[in-house]
C-alpha cells in the first residue's frame, strides 16, 4: 500500500508498489534495445535456402519422386511379351515295364511355346504404363510447389511471431512511461491507486501474450524444421523481413496460366490419356491372342523321332459379359477422368478467386494502416499522455490509445504476412512466381516498423526529460 512520509512524499510498502526513478526507465529503455540488437544479431534465417533444403530432404517429396521412380520400372515389363514356356516328359506304354525303343510309343518329350498377344495389344500395355508414369510425375511437380508453398507460408508466420514479439515488447516499454506517470500523479496527490494498477495489470498482460507468442515460435519453429526434413529440435534464426512487391497479374490471366502450367491439370490429363489407351485396349481384347509351341519326340532303335508344331488360341465367346462389360467400363473411367479434369479447373479457378481477392484486400488494409491509422493512433497516444501528465486526461483513456496504436500495427503486419501467404499459394496453383517490381513500395513496406519504433524512443527520452 502507499503511505505518506514526514516530508510530504509518498512511498510503496508490501504491495510490490515503488516509485520509478529516472534510472529504471532508463533500465528498461537499454533493456529494451538490448533485446532488439540481439534479434539483430542473431543468425539470419533466408527462405530459399529453407526452400532448397526441403527439395532435397522432405520426406512426403522424397515418397513422391520414388513413386515415379517405381512407375518408370513398370514401362518396359508392360511393353515385354509374356515369359516363354517349355515342357519336357516321358511317355511309356503300358505299366509293366520300361520299354523305352521297344515300342513306338515309347518316348522323351520336349515342348518349348510363346504366347503372343494380338497385334496392337503390347503397345496399348506399354502406352498406358507411360501415362501413368507421367501423371505420377506430374503429382511429383504439384508436391514440389506445394512444398514451397508450405516452407513459404511457415517462414511468413515465423517471422510474423518474432514480429508480435518485438512489437509486445514496444508496448511494454510504452506502458512503462503510462506506469511512470501514474505513479507521479498518485505521488502528487492527483490521481487514484487504481489508475497505477490498471497500467500494471496492462504489463502483466503483456508477460502473458509474450509466452503464448513464444509457445507458438516452438510450435511453427517445430512445423518447420519438418517441412525442411530437420529434426524438430533444430535451431532456426531470425527470419528476414520479406520485400513485397505488388502483384502484377489479373484473375483471368492467373486462370489463364493455371490451366496450362498447373501440374495437378497435367497430372488429370495424363488420366484421361491412359483412360482413352484402356479403352482401346478393352477393345482389343475381341480379337484373340495365340500360342505358338515346337515339340519333339526322341524315339530309340528302329523308331524315328517325330517333331510337331501347333498354335493355340483363345476364342472370346463370352465377350457380352466379359470384353463388352470391360469396355463399358473403360469408357466410364475415361468420361469419370474428363469430369475430374474439369472439377479441377473449377477449384483452381475458385482458388485463384479467393487468393486474388486476399491480396488485394490486404494490399487496400496495408495503406489503411500505413498511412492513416497507424500514424492518426500514435498522434491520439501522444495527445492522451501529454494531457494525462497536465491532469486533463484520464489513465484509461492514455491505455486505450495505446492498445489501439500496438492493435493497429498487429494488424498491419497480419494482413502484411496474409498477403505474402497468398501470393505463395497463388505460385503453387498457377506454377508462375511473381514478376520483380515495386521497389519503392517495399520500401515503404519497410519503412513502417523503424519509424514507429523511432518515435517510441524518442517518447521515453523525452518523457524522461519532462521528469
Amino acid at each position: 500500500m502507499w503511505t505518506h512520509t514526514k516530508k510530504s512524499e509518498y512511498r510503496m510498502q508490501d504491495s510490490g508498489f515503488r516509485q520509478k526513478k529516472y534510472r529504471v526507465s532508463c533500465i528498461l529503455y537499454l533493456a529494451s534495445l538490448l533485446l532488439f540488437a540481439s534479434s539483430a544479431l542473431a543468425e539470419e534465417l533466408k527462405l530459399q535456402p529453407l526452400i532448397d533444403e526441403a527439395l532435397k530432404n522432405n520426406q512426403d517429396l522424397i515418397v513422391s519422386g520414388l513413386k515415379v521412380s517405381t512407375s518408370k520400372y513398370k514401362i518396359p515389363q508392360a511393353g515385354s511379351l509374356p515369359d516363354p514356356m517349355f515342357m519336357f516328359g516321358y511317355q511309356n506304354e503300358g505299366y509293366d515295364r520300361f520299354n523305352y525303343g521297344k515300342s513306338p510309343d515309347a518316348q522323351w518329350m520336349y515342348s518349348a511355346s510363346q504366347t503372343f498377344l494380338f497385334p496392337g495389344k503390347l503397345s496399348l500395355k506399354e502406352e498406358m504404363a507411360t501415362r501413368d508414369s507421367e501423371s505420377l510425375k506430374a503429382l511429383y511437380e504439384l508436391a514440389k510447389l506445394a512444398t514451397i508453398a508450405r516452407i513459404k507460408e511457415l517462414y511468413y508466420d515465423l517471422f510474423l511471431t518474432h514480429k508480435n514479439i518485438g512489437l509486445i515488447r514496444d508496448k511494454a516499454i510504452l506502458f512503462s512511461r503510462i506506469e511512470d506517470a501514474a505513479i507521479a500523479r498518485y505521488s502528487s496527490g492527483m490521481a487514484p491507486q487504481q489508475e497505477v494498477l490498471m497500467a500494471q495489470t496492462e504489463k502483466y498482460m503483456l508477460l502473458e501474450k509474450e509466452e503464448m507468442l513464444k509457445q507458438k515460435l516452438q510450435s511453427i519453429e517445430a512445423m518447420l524444421n519438418t517441412a525442411v526434413g530437420r529434426d524438430v529440435n533444430s535451431p532456426l534464426g531470425m527470419p528476414v523481413e520479406p520485400a513485397h512487391a505488388s502483384y502484377i497479374y489479373n484473375i483471368d490471366e492467373l486462370i489463364k496460366m493455371s490451366h496450362s502450367n498447373s501440374p495437378l491439370i497435367k497430372s488429370r490429363a495424363k488420366m484421361i490419356a491412359a483412360a482413352k489407351a484402356k479403352v482401346n485396349m478393352a477393345e482389343k481384347e475381341y480379337y484373340p491372342d495365340f500360342t505358338i509351341a515346337g515339340s519333339v519326340f526322341e524315339r530309340r532303335g528302329e523308331f524315328k523321332d517325330m517333331w510337331s508344331l501347333t498354335t493355340t488360341i483363345n476364342i472370346p465367346i463370352f465377350y457380352k459379359t466379359k470384353q463388352k462389360m470391360a469396355v463399358l467400363e473403360a469408357e466410364s473411367a475415361l468420361s469419370e477422368a474428363k469430369h475430374e479434369l474439369e472439377a479441377v479447373k473449377l477449384m483452381l479457378s475458385s482458388n485463384i478467386r479467393e487468393n486474388y481477392s486476399m491480396i488485394k484486400t490486404a494490399e487496400k488494409l496495408t495503406e489503411l494502416y500505413r498511412n492513416g491509422l497507424i500514424p492518426k493512433a500514435y498522434q491520439d497516444f501522444e495527445l492522451a499522455i501529454s494531457g494525462y501528465v497536465t491532469g486533463k486526461v484520464e489513465a484509461i483513456t492514455v491505455i486505450t490509445r495505446l492498445k489501439s496504436l500496438i492493435d493497429y500495427e498487429l494488424l498491419y503486419w497480419g494482413q502484411f504476412i496474409e498477403m505474402e501467404k497468398a501470393v505463395a499459394r497463388l505460385e503453387a496453383i498457377t506454377a508462375v512466381s511473381p514478376a520483380s517490381g515495386g521497389s519503392a513500395g517495399a520500401d515503404n513496406q519497410h519503412s513502417v516498423r523503424p519509424a514507429l519504433q523511432n518515435k517510441i524512443e524518442a517518447s521515453v527520452i523525452q518523457g524522461e526529460k519532462e521528469k
